[in-house]
């Protein structure tokens, strides 16, 4: 069987409201179809794999998708030292409100998911179900050693060996400090939706011990998750990427 050609989406750009341009990629739902809203992690963006695979899921299927970038990263504007979980959550609502149409799936990858998270606790009218992709709530407070902490105070930022490319990991103090106001876990979660988790069983930027916790703290009794034997946190090999979309494929199913 011949697969369907998969027609790309524009980039396009919208203001937040203060003269941010932030960069988007929308792919139109047809009538009565969910649209899927898919929101990156830490210094990643749009045009990752995981994110192009949403995309070309929802394309064969008549879905929406919706990507963007963060300010700061990606095609958008701004520096990426003035992004704060309190500023992309403000984009990533922007976009629900400004963009979306018919109810929403959020995608979220690891800061992502933790984004994600609040914002389907800010529009429970329009986001119906939540996948987390190796979900990193409050990575800021457990994934930081109080060495680590001190520098950051001190030097107002911290540099961190990439395992994912030659440039360091830089982390900014506004945006460390954003974490603390923004922190989830160890409290009830009010969200009754449908959640999937999926994550890597040798994940070691975010331990299942994470996931598990999550999986606790949310309310909603419909929270499955799905951890995928040696995998590590990036989630992106062709198998990985299989199930990711498994899960997807079962929460649009959900929700019809």
């Amino acid at each position: 069987m011949q697969t369907p050609e998969i027609i790309p989406t524009e980039l396009a750009y919208f203001d937040p409201g203060d003269g941010r341009r932030i960069a988007y990629r929308h792919r139109p739902a047809k009538s009565g179809s969910p649209t899927i809203l898919f929101l990156p992690g830490y210094a990643s963006d749009m045009e990752g794999a995981k994110a192009q695979a949403a995309d070309a899921f929802c394309a064969t299927r008549g879905l929406g998708c919706l990507r963007l970038d963060y300010s700061g990263t990606g095609s958008s504007g701004g520096d990426f030292s003035d992004g704060t979980l309190t500023r992309w959550l403000e984009e990533v609502l922007a976009a629900i409100d400004l963009l979306a149409e018919g109810d929403l799936i959020l995608a979220g990858s690891s800061m992502g998911g933790w984004l994600a998270l609040h914002a389907a606790l800010r529009r429970p009218n329009a986001v119906k179900a939540l996948l987390g992709i190796a979900a990193a709530p409050d990575f800021t407070d457990w994934g930081y050693k109080p060495e680590e902490k001190e520098l950051l105070k001190r030097d107002g930022k911290l540099e961190r060996a990439n395992p994912y490319g030659p440039e360091p990991s830089v982390t900014w103090q506004a945006f460390w400090e954003s974490g603390a106001e923004h922190r989830l876990l160890n409290n009830p979660i009010d969200l009754v939706i449908p959640i999937r988790l999926v994550h890597g069983e040798q994940d070691p930027d975010v331990s299942l011990g994470v996931a598990l916790k999550l999986m606790a703290d949310l309310r909603s009794s419909d929270v499955q998750l799905r951890v995928i034997k040696g995998a590590g946190h990036r989630l992106s090999e062709p198998h990985e990427i299989h199930a990711i979309l498994i899960e997807l494929l079962g929460l649009v199913e959900r929700i019809l």
